[in-house]
């Protein structure tokens, strides 16, 4: 085996330890061993690693049944923290992330859609800075960043290849973001990082294929199969928002007329309402359909049948056990979900597959998107190390 496949066997080994201890704490050496099919020596050695670094701790347990007892290891939750960014057109979130997943602080500042990559890169940096000290955050135990931000994101090099929401095209994020911060830095699609999230500590733990779909600013999915965030070619499997549903359609901000997220997303949305009458939020424009105006009634009803109709699309295409809502739509009008699940599920549902996925709404919500970026970013460093 040529020396450059020993590390990457030897990253992968030391990463699956350490995922199998976050996630099954406390838990012995033995067992470690029979799950992954390392030999003891091997899991010993990454344990002894991971605790002279200050990763690992011997809990006070000790194993119990038949046999020798063995101490059972346990995390030091503190001893690695992750900074998590959500960018989106007019919002910039920035937070604070331990081990399990737990969010310790974050922080929403309002972004402008014109605001330049070198402005917000500039402002994440000064949010990460008045975090950390308002809330005394110890910035050595701070392993990298993750930001998740709608559009096709080259995960690998860190680059944002175009989105239509930031109006960004080729922008050297991780690059520019590590320059000014000193952070290793991870970028990802937002929908996926959420995905990865919810998998990992929210509604689809457990899930062996899971959909997640996002309907907000934009409209679109992640699939997390196997553990694993599916990518395709491009990082870009999943854009389910720019799938033309009508040729004649509507006019996308993306410059295609008739994509599937024009008769859903929040812009597009307030766009036909504003045709109507003045509306500047969504939350006005169902407080017109709370109020029995019909054209708003009308916008809302048709929005929830293409919801449907893209769930039932998402479960032909990918047959997942686990179907999860997500977005600003769903988080902010819960009344979504249910009406979405009780009246126009089983009318677009494909009758094979009806019974086949459970259906969900997002379990982290507005936070899910930071806690999965904050996750990436110490997945990365736990690959590396």
């Amino acid at each position: 085996m040529k020396k450059h496949d020993q590390d990457f066997m030897k990253r992968q080994n030391r990463l699956t330890v350490f995922e199998i201890i976050k996630n099954q704490q406390p838990i012995s050496r033995a067992s470690i061993a029979k799950q992954t099919g390392m030999s003891p020596t091997t899991v010993s050695r990454i344990v002894g690693e991971l605790t002279e670094q200050g990763y690992l701790l011997d809990s006070d347990q000790v194993s119990s049944g038949l046999g020798r007892k063995s101490t059972l290891l346990a995390m030091v939750d503190a001893s690695v923290l992750s900074v998590g960014v959500e960018l989106d057109r007019s919002l910039m979130i920035v937070g604070i992330v331990d081990l399990q997943g737990k969010l310790l602080c974050s922080r929403q500042y309002p972004r402008t859609p014109d605001e330049s990559p070198d402005k917000t890169l500039e402002r994440i940096n000064e949010a990460i800075e008045q975090l950390t000290q308002q809330h005394v955050i110890d910035r050595t135990r701070i392993v990298g960043i993750g930001v998740g931000l709608p559009g096709i994101v080259n995960n690998e090099e860190g680059i944002v290849v175009f989105s239509v929401q930031l109006g960004w095209k080729n922008v050297a994020l991780a690059k520019r973001l590590k320059e000014l911060t000193g952070f290793e830095i991870a970028v990802d699609n937002e929908l996926k990082v959420r995905a990865l999230a919810e998998h990992l500590k929210g509604a689809a733990v457990g899930s062996v294929r899971t959909a997640l779909l996002g309907f907000g600013q934009g409209v679109g999915s992640a699939m997390i199969l196997e553990g694993e965030i599916y990518r395709g070619v491009m990082n870009s499997a999943g854009e389910i928002g720019h799938t033309t549903v009508d040729p004649n359609g509507m006019m996308c901000e993306c410059g295609k007329a008739g994509c599937l997220q024009t008769y859903i997303n929040i812009s597009s949305l307030l766009s036909e309402a504003n045709r109507i009458r003045p509306i500047r939020t969504i939350e006005e424009l169902f407080e017109a359909k709370d109020a029995g105006e019909h054209w708003a009634v009308h916008l809302i009803e048709r929005a929830l049948m293409y919801m449907a109709i893209t769930i039932n699309n998402v479960v032909c295409m990918y047959n997942p056990d686990s179907v999860i809502l997500s977005g600003e739509l769903v988080d902010k009008f819960p009344d979504i979900y249910e009406a979405v699940e009780k009246l126009y599920l089983s009318r677009f549902t494909w009758e094979p597959l009806r019974g086949s996925f459970s259906i969900h709404r997002s379990m982290l919500n507005e936070n899910g998107v930071i806690i999965g970026s904050g996750l990436l970013s110490q997945n990365r460093f736990f690959a590396l190390d």
